[in-house]
């Protein structure tokens, strides 16, 4: 335009055109680029928002809400497991398929044959959606639905703060709401309704079977949770452990030297053995009496405290929201696999609690550090969930991860440090034996199947 105005006010003559055109060009060529400086800062001070929406933070925030509620309803560790893992796929999802580089679970987990993508042209804050589906989802699992409003209101609201455009924030929002519609869809096609309506567990009246433990001689958990339908497992049966030890009350057989074993070293506990079992009790059904009043200790489960793990993890390595969000869904559906597979031998082979023999059979008066679940013996729940996430960790994080876990602060128990996720998983496995709960050869089978299982699931999931 410089160019074009001076031509007409002056015409050049032939001989100083070709300077007379090269200083107006020069003119036109910094107007350009101040023009265009200012475009680019106006763009990226309009971006600003992004380096705090996509905080995993948020993320970590909205598991942890889930995790609460959970904690307030006391729901059993297997029912726990099917939340955690319809919320972190929900979140992965909608994290994961904003970036090429990641591969979504659908045609992977059973019954999940597709997944809303995100439309072309329009931009998102996928941790938002994230954040979003996680809590959308939760909603719905949960009793306590209005404590999960509040949280959700505000923590929308926060994202709003960072100075989203508008268009952004309702393009995130309403993807993770197809997200979350369409994982729910799945999960109500998972048999989990159908068990609701079967009947409770029936006691046996014969010696060797499992029975309602004091204080609260709660009825069998979840008797019929080898119906839920897996998320990576063919079946309940795929991993099925050794078979369970011939029940015997004669004092030379070996059920009884398993009985004996786990007295006498209740008998005699360490502090740090002590410390140990009730560091990995994780019993959300533990229920105290107080002269005539009975009132629960709420407590995180098994699956849970790992799940709390893969939060303090992801932190310690700063992973971002996407590379956390998938840690989360690996471990929830493996941790849930882990509940069906282990579920469907206790209720099949039903074995007796130690607390059950050793008083019927051994000492009247004693009792075990740890109360008791309310479910059948064999296999250790927390050996099987404890050694698949660590050999789920292990693949994610690496071997000799050490770290600091804090998971149970909140319980008034202080943090313990471990040198890798197998020395925490050993621990825990070995705490149901220090704690009076199980017999060695559970915990044993246990820590095998839970490998294996783990293994497996290494072997099927594809994230990249």
């Amino acid at each position: 335009m410089y160019l074009l105005l001076a031509l007409i006010i002056n015409p050049p003559g032939p001989v100083n055109f070709y300077c007379f055109a090269n200083h107006y060009m020069k003119k036109f060529y910094f107007a350009f680029i101040a023009m265009a400086s200012l475009f680019s800062f106006s763009c990226k001070k309009n971006d600003n928002w992004k380096k705090a929406a996509e905080n995993p933070n948020y993320l970590h925030r909205s598991v942890r809400e889930v995790t609460e509620v959970m904690l307030h309803d006391i729901y059993s560790p297997p029912v726990a497991s099917r939340i955690y893992a319809y919320i972190t796929v929900a979140g992965y999802e909608a994290a994961a398929n904003g970036n090429k580089k990641y591969l979504s679970l659908a045609g992977q987990l059973k019954g999940l044959d597709s997944i809303p993508k995100p439309e072309a042209g329009k931009q998102y804050c996928f941790n938002l959606a994230a954040s979003h589906a996680i809590l959308t989802v939760g909603k719905i699992l949960v009793m306590s639905e209005g404590r999960i409003e509040g949280f959700h209101s505000g923590l929308m609201e926060e994202f709003e703060n960072t100075g989203m455009p508008d268009d952004v924030y309702e393009n995130s929002i309403n993807y993770g709401k197809l997200i979350a519609d369409r994982i729910l869809k799945w999960a109500g096609k998972d048999n989990y309704k159908h068990t609701r309506s079967l009947s409770k567990y029936d006691v046996q009246t014969d010696d060797a079977t499992w029975k309602p433990t004091p204080p609260a001689y709660m009825k069998g958990v979840e008797p019929h949770w080898n119906e839920i339908r897996p998320f990576l497992l063919d079946s309940a049966q795929q991993f099925k452990p050794a078979k369970a030890v011939d029940f015997s009350k004669q004092p030379d057989s070996y059920f009884y030297k398993l009985a004996m074993a786990v007295r006498d070293a209740g008998a005699k506990l360490t502090p740090d053995e002590s410390e140990i079992a009730i560091y990995w009790d994780d019993n959300p059904f533990k229920v105290n009496n107080n002269g005539h009043t009975m009132f629960a200790t709420k407590k995180i489960s098994p699956g849970g405290h790992w799940i709390n793990i893969t939060g303090i993890v992801c932190r310690k390595v700063n992973a971002d929201f996407i590379r956390s969000s998938e840690a989360y869904a690996w471990m929830a559906v493996v941790i849930a696999d882990g509940f069906i597979n282990c579920w469907d031998e206790k209720y099949k082979s039903k074995v007796i609690r130690p607390e059950t023999y050793i008083n019927q059979y051994i000492d009247q008066n004693w009792m075990p550090l740890l109360q008791t679940p309310p479910f059948p013996e064999y296999t250790s729940g927390h050996s099987v969930v404890s050694n698949l996430s660590a050999v789920v960790l292990t693949k994610l994080f690496g071997d000799n991860f050490a770290f600091t876990d804090s998971t149970e602060v909140e319980f008034d128990i202080r943090p313990r440090q471990f040198a890798s996720f197998e020395a925490a998983a050993k621990e825990a496995s070995i705490s149901r034996f220090y704690g009076g709960i199980h017999y060695m050869p559970s915990i044993v089978n246990g820590v095998d199947e839970g490998n294996r299982i783990g293994k497996f699931a290494l072997s099927k999931l594809k994230t990249h």
